[in-house]
């Protein structure tokens, strides 16, 4: 079959073209799955093992026994290792190393040539640095995953913690959480500059007292319909009490943007 004059060179561009889309895309860690479903199945073992005995454990005289393999349990969901295991089986990939046969490969930086110096006007060089600050803004495909993946952490640590007895405001001020939630605000804060001076935002709307649109009114209807579901989800899941959520900073801000629409209504 005779080739058409021209498409060996295209499709040649389009081979190089694709390697080096992979070549920025990376690749991600390679795990022995096997190997972290068996340990996750031991761990749970043991873990059922021991509830099963706590279960047994019954009158006042073996409180402390019963505390003492409710302790162990809780050690055993928070080992590293296990949680490791976890995440693996769910199809996520590894927080703290554990079953990984090849380490994930960053992407590569895109190698660009240097660009020729052109002579711009005054008027045309404001217009381009607006557009590179705009450029700029917002995170990378790499931060938008660690952004997901605090979320999930902090939420799996907060359960860990809830199991072994903390209250909300203890668990708040969890080494770990303390970390992963300043990480987190920090690319909350490139995702969405000042999105971490809303409530002060919110409060100046309100003296405005502007009425509210149609789109406002709608927001403002499901904004309340999700801060009385964060509530439950705080008493039920996390075992927050009425002070511990008045210092959760996610409801603090639900509700300095719900008391805005409030004072305008």
């Amino acid at each position: 079959m005779t080739e058409v004059r021209g498409t060996g060179g295209m499709l040649t561009q389009a081979e190089e073209g694709m390697k080096l889309f992979e070549a920025q895309q990376g690749t991600a860690a390679e795990v022995d799955k096997a190997a972290a479903e068996k340990y996750k199945v031991d761990v749970d073992a043991r873990i059922a093992s021991l509830e099963a005995e706590a279960n047994l454990l019954t009158g006042k005289d073996k409180k402390k026994e019963r505390a003492a393999k409710g302790k162990e349990v809780a050690e055993l969901k928070g080992e590293q290792q296990y949680v490791d295991a976890c995440k693996i089986v769910k199809g996520l990939e590894p927080k703290f190393g554990y079953f990984v046969t090849k380490a994930a490969e960053a992407p590569k930086a895109l190698e660009t040539p240097t660009p020729e110096v052109e002579e711009v006007k005054p008027d045309k060089a404001k217009k381009d640095s607006k557009e590179t600050k705009k450029e700029s803004a917002g995170l990378s495909p790499a931060e938008t995953k660690e952004l997901e993946t605090l979320k999930q952490a902090i939420v799996e640590r907060k359960a860990i913690l809830k199991e072994q007895g903390m209250s909300g405001g203890q668990q708040n001020k969890d080494e770990e959480i303390v970390k992963m939630v300043a990480r987190m605000n920090e690319l909350k804060e490139k995702q969405d500059p000042g999105s971490t001076k809303k409530e002060k935002d919110a409060k100046k709307d309100s003296k405005k007292k502007t009425p509210l649109s149609a789109e406002e009114q709608k927001e403002f209807a499901q904004l309340q319909n999700q801060v009385e579901i964060y509530k439950a989800k705080l008493r039920s899941e996390f075992g927050y009490s009425n002070k511990d959520m008045k210092a959760d900073p996610d409801l603090q801000d639900m509700e300095a943007r719900l008391a805005a629409f409030e004072k305008r209504s």
